[in-house]
């Protein structure tokens, strides 16, 4: 049973699906949610001449605050407990994928849950993806939920003892029914 579920979100429809799901696996695992917004500042860091990245920042945390004030009324809703959280990334030394690593260990979740594209071949490794980096350095299962529903429901999928279920659906490695996310490597 899963008891700290964090969710990704940014406001596309894949982190919607996400949510949709973590907060379903929440309200039958009787789990507390964290949805969790990451605001990236990679220009931040640069000084140019006329450029005030203030205005990105300030955007960025607005569509946040409202992403994140939506998410709380579903999870009251449907009666899920749960704090909404946004974090930044840090200017030097981190990125998205890194700073939701590490707001899932602060929150001693006990599953992540993220949205993917679903990116196959030479995109996938061309472009990579938030949800790889995640998968490849996370120490606790992680969930993906891919952009269109799959038809197994993903939710029952992530039930514990059907992790081999899940994985297969995203091509994650599994051992003994359990997604290992610290040194899962795709296929």
């Amino acid at each position: 049973m899963y008891k700290r579920i964090l969710v990704a979100i940014d406001g596309s429809e894949t982190s919607g699906h996400a949510f949709d799901t973590a907060l379903q696996l929440a309200r039958d695992n009787g789990a507390q949610l964290q949805p969790l917004y990451v605001i990236d500042n990679p220009l931040m860091a640069y000084d140019a001449s006329g450029y005030d990245p203030t205005a990105l920042r300030d955007a960025s945390m607005q569509e946040g605050q409202q992403l994140l004030a939506d998410a709380l009324a579903r999870m009251k809703h449907e009666n899920v407990a749960g704090e909404p959280r946004i974090v930044e990334v840090a200017p030097i030394g981190e990125d998205i994928s890194e700073r939701i690593r590490i707001s899932a260990n602060e929150f001693n979740a006990d599953l992540l849950v993220l949205g993917t594209h679903g990116r196959r071949g030479f995109k996938r490794l061309f472009l990579g993806s938030v949800a790889e980096r995640v998968v490849r350095s996370a120490s606790l299962p992680v969930l993906l939920v891919p952009s269109r529903q799959a038809q197994t429901p993903v939710a029952q999928a992530a039930r514990p003892g059907h992790a081999d279920v899940a994985a297969a659906m995203y091509e994650l490695p599994v051992s003994g029914g359990h997604m290992h996310g610290g040194d899962a490597q795709p296929q």
